[in-house]
């Protein structure tokens, strides 16, 4: 069997590379270059990461290629980013990032050549009469399935995840048995075309600013201003610049720029328990082949909260969840990630609405 390995430079992938020799592969590796040469405060394609990565292939003997995917990547993960943050969403471009780019474009241009792409996320793949479906990893706070959740059936069948059944402290001593070189490196955050700037500096780059009202929800007070309402999100705490917190933003007036806010930890507003979905996207297929209410998990962002709710899909065809309780900071453009009631496929998911 021919696998691909797409690697970061980073202690996860290294470890998958270690693992599939152990099972007698020899892996053809490869690093995604997304940053452009000539703009290195956008540059996420440090050397760094590709001589760790070089130093990885050298190591096990296999062959190593640096892919630059920067265009299909700013043609379509950043483009689609910029376009709802302008339009007051909260994006999530690792998740198109998967599915257009890791998934995408590199199948493209040399996934296409193999049986199988191997990556360092931390999830599973389980088969059941015949289909392939998508899993939870065991370890709840690493696992990515929700940045895997809008892959094509395709894509699923292809994909290779030696990680999802081991602990994120079983890998790290894994890589340090192994003496690899990336065994001590620190995991990666946030978004990873920002390269070495501020998320709101790179907005600021592209958006610009225009100056406007943060106003209290429950008075209709203007208790002080923003730069634009693309600056912030629904749920955010930090970074408003009010005093006699804490104050979180409940939501945004996109036409009048005006950025609402509620004060106190546990203010009714900032709570909800039902949210609808569109754009639905199953990975391999529904589950109940039918339109009757079920019962699910699910989560509408990155952490390692598990919740429970009901999903119906609406006479307008929009999917809704109905959540067993309320949860805070429920955003527009956010995808809401689906799993069966044990949390433990995961079946598909789709973009919150206003």
């Amino acid at each position: 069997m021919e696998i691909a390995t797409l690697l970061s430079g980073g202690v996860d992938s290294s470890v998958v590379v270690h693992l599939l020799k152990e099972q007698g592969y020899t892996p053809s590796l490869f690093y995604i270059k997304i940053g452009k040469d000539e703009d290195e405060e956008l540059d996420c394609s440090s050397e760094e990461d590709i001589e760790i990565c070089q130093n990885i292939a050298k190591k096990y003997g296999c062959p190593f290629e640096v892919i630059d995917l920067h265009k299909e990547y700013w043609e379509n993960v950043v483009a689609y980013t910029m376009e709802k943050v302008r339009n007051g969403f909260t994006p999530n471009p690792d998740v198109m990032c998967n599915k257009l780019i890791k998934f995408g474009a590199f199948e493209d241009r040399a996934g296409k050549y193999f049986d199988k792409i191997a990556t360092g996320h931390y999830a599973g793949t389980e088969e059941r009469d015949g289909k392939v479906w998508l899993c939870s990893a065991i370890d709840p706070i690493k696992d990515q399935t929700d940045f895997l959740c809008q892959l094509s059936y395709d894509q699923i069948k292809k994909i290779m995840l030696p990680l999802g059944g081991l602990m994120k402290s079983e890998v790290r001593e894994i890589a340090e048995k192994a003496k690899l070189i990336s065994a001590k490196r620190k995991d990666s955050q946030g978004i990873c075309f920002l390269g070495k700037i501020n998320y709101n500096d790179y907005i600021r780059r592209y958006l610009g600013e225009k100056k406007g009202p943060i106003v209290e929800l429950e008075t209709g007070k203007v208790i002080g201003s923003h730069n634009g309402f693309w600056f912030h999100t629904i749920g955010q705490r930090k970074g408003l610049g009010l005093s006699g917190g804490p104050w979180f933003v409940i939501k945004k007036d996109v036409t009048r720029n005006i950025v609402y806010v509620s004060q106190g930890f546990d203010v009714e507003t900032q709570y909800g328990d039902e949210f609808k979905m569109q754009d639905f996207h199953y990975l391999t297929d529904n589950l109940w082949h039918n339109d009757e209410p079920h019962e699910i998990t699910f989560k509408i962002r990155h952490t390692p909260e598990i919740n429970k709710g009901i999903l119906t899909l609406e006479p307008d065809g929009l999917y809704k969840i109905k959540s067993e309780d309320k949860i805070q900071g429920i955003a527009p453009g956010q995808f809401g990630t689906i799993y069966d009631s044990d949390h433990h496929l995961c079946l598909g998911s789709g973009e919150i609405t206003v």
